[in-house]
């Protein structure tokens, strides 16, 4: 009883989830290095899979967690406005390839959807879901964002996107390697486009080139997918 209590306590003091979070960050980022830097495990998704186990094990609801670590979910919005400063760097030939990268990013944010919304259809998938897919291919904290407003269920939706964002990272090199593909700023806006923020950060392990267009391609991914979604969604007749 009394390691019971002491638990209890502990995991009511908010700053108690915040230095689990950390730490369970620290060693999944340990893992990977040790891994070869493997996207199947990605920091993110191994220090995700390990708090949820811990969270299970102690019977600890999400919100209590939550209330703990929410510090941490607040600087989501300042790290993605911090990917500018990469992008300022290269604004010079980001104005050369104004036009190829909106048509882009506009014709993949639909397509991205589109596919999703279509599989799910076909697989008789109930409304909700279908719109907690639709926002799959966008950053985690504008995917939840998008779900609200559409009717999705948001915490799905950010699992989505991390998942997507996890295969994105995996098929990225093999998809390369097909193509032939050499160009560090083409490669960096496709894994900025399709795996968001798992590739922005993958992304920037080649290079600072490749990290910046990542960003850009996830940030615009997002505005445009924000503005074109719910027009899909009624497209669709959901």
């Amino acid at each position: 009883m009394e390691i019971g209590n002491f638990w209890v306590y502990f995991a009511a003091r908010p700053l108690f989830w915040i230095v689990v979070t950390m730490i369970a960050f620290l060693v999944a980022t340990w893992i990977n290095r040790k891994a070869g830097g493997t996207a199947l495990l990605h920091p993110v998704f191994v220090s995700m899979l390990m708090i949820i186990g811990l969270l299970i094990l102690t019977k600890t609801d999400y919100n209590t967690y939550f209330e703990g670590a929410q510090f941490i979910h607040f600087l989501l919005g300042p790290a993605t406005v911090a990917l500018a400063v990469p992008l300022y760097d290269h604004l010079a030939r980001i104005r050369r390839l104004l036009l190829p990268i909106l048509v882009t990013c506009i014709t993949g944010s639909v397509f991205a959807a589109a596919t999703a919304l279509a599989v799910g259809i076909a697989m008789d998938g109930d409304s909700r879901l279908l719109l907690s897919l639709a926002p799959k291919s966008v950053t985690s904290p504008i995917a939840i964002g998008i779900s609200e407003q559409i009717g999705g269920y948001p915490s799905l939706s950010a699992g989505l996107a991390l998942l997507t964002g996890i295969i994105g990272c995996l098929a990225a090199p093999l998809v390369f390697k097909l193509l032939k593909l050499k160009s560090e700023t083409a490669m960096g806006f496709s894994l900025g486009l399709s795996a968001h923020g798992f590739g922005t950060a993958y992304a920037m392990q080649t290079s600072a080139l490749a990290g910046a267009f990542a960003g850009l391609a996830m940030g615009l991914t997002g505005v445009f997918s924000s503005l074109l979604l719910p027009l899909l969604v009624r497209l669709f007749g959901i």
